[in-house]
């Protein structure tokens, strides 16, 4: 019987390259693109599952949000998006 799991995706470049990391299991992946990082990370994703000994998480929802905090420190790295 196939199950159908929604699992969070967070997507951050990197570089030349998009990272996605699925929070709840831990795994990630990339592409050139958004949508391929997301598409790489769904196959990465479904092998993980076909493990019979694949540990899923309870139902639950994960929250993202942003913060913005002011740095005191003397040298100041931005952040880029």
């Amino acid at each position: 019987m196939e199950e159908t799991y929604r699992f969070s995706a967070v997507v951050q470049k990197e570089g030349k390259w998009y990272v996605s990391w699925c929070p709840e299991l831990d795994i990630a992946s990339q592409g050139e693109t958004i949508e391929e990082a997301i598409e790489n990370l769904k196959e990465a994703l479904e092998l993980y599952l076909e493990d019979e000994d694949a540990q899923i998480p309870a139902a639950g929802q994960v929250f993202t949000t942003t913060v913005e905090v002011s740095s005191h420190a003397k040298t100041s790295h931005p952040v880029s998006s």
